[in-house]
């Protein structure tokens, strides 16, 4: 297909749907308060498999909790551009510090799942007596998981996901060319990782813009920024149709219909389309 030689790596809060899907959670089911006594006590995803507890002990269902999560804002345009990197043949995959099960029932409301091959984040099941449990990435209780930017939470080192991510695609042919798009602390250690002919799309005015703005120096790939659903609909699709006219593959219809818009941080400019411990396992999406 037109797009395959390109791998699109997603953030999740904040950047697929416009807020923080745990704090949505504790905040549309009342159990804010209890949260905020309980934050400076224990590490997050702790303290989130402690709140399902919580909830379940009170008679929240899981089925309630689905609920809550169908009514997470997510920008229509996102998932149009989601699904237009799909059809044309960009592998998609998500890095997230959410959960598996917030993810994937908030994908599968919106017709998205299927368009991912592969799911990073926190495991979340529910357990036989119908309760909601999460646990870390990275178990740091046992270990750390060795990154040493404080920009990575210890559950979690996104730049080392996608250093896996990089290993696996290396052993393909032709190369293929990352685009990452993020928000948070997080995601700069994954931007670090990226290369040459990488893009990286962070989110203006967010933490990992910030960083970003002031370690510039540090980022290889290509940096296009976006602010809201319109630009990131925009600015992804302007990129994959630019790689692809990069790499002088025939464009299909859906080309056609992408939008034409520049790519700006500070001076940068998109360029022109010329010439040792085991992680958790991505959970691969079934179709």
């Amino acid at each position: 297909m037109a797009a395959a030689g390109i791998v699109v790596i997603f953030d999740f809060d904040k950047t697929i749907i416009d807020c923080d899907s745990d704090n949505w959670v504790v905040d549309e089911l009342g159990a804010t308060e209890l949260f905020n006594q309980l934050l400076p006590t224990m590490p997050w995803n702790s303290l989130m498999d402690r709140m399902m507890k919580e909830l379940h002990s009170q008679g929240i269902r899981i089925e309630d909790i689905a609920t809550v999560l169908k009514r997470s804002p997510i920008h229509p345009r996102i998932i149009e551009a989601i699904k237009s990197a799909h059809a044309l043949g960009c592998d998609l995959k998500i890095v997230s510090d959410a959960n598996t099960f917030f993810i994937e029932t908030i994908l599968g409301h919106h017709g998205l799942k299927e368009c991912f091959s592969e799911i990073n984040t926190n495991p979340g099941f529910v357990d036989e007596q119908g309760r909601l449990r999460i646990f870390p990435h990275h178990d740091f209780t046992k270990s750390s998981h060795g990154c040493q930017h404080s920009s990575c939470p210890p559950n979690m080192c996104k730049g080392i996901v996608i250093e896996r991510i990089q290993a696996s695609l290396s052993m393909e042919d032709p190369k293929k060319t990352i685009i990452y798009l993020g928000d948070g602390l997080g995601d700069f250690c994954p931007s670090l990782k990226l290369g040459d002919g990488d893009y990286v799309m962070p989110r203006k005015d967010f933490p990992v813009w910030d960083l970003i703005c002031k370690n510039r120096s540090l980022i290889k790939a290509q940096i296009c920024e976006w602010s809201n659903g319109e630009e990131f609909k925009t600015v992804l699709l302007n990129l994959i149709s630019r790689i692809i006219s990069v790499e002088g593959n025939n464009t299909s219809a859906i080309i056609d219909q992408l939008y034409s818009v520049d790519c700006k941080l500070e001076t940068m400019s998109l360029p022109a389309a010329t010439g040792p411990e085991t992680f958790p396992q991505a959970l691969h999406v079934l179709h």
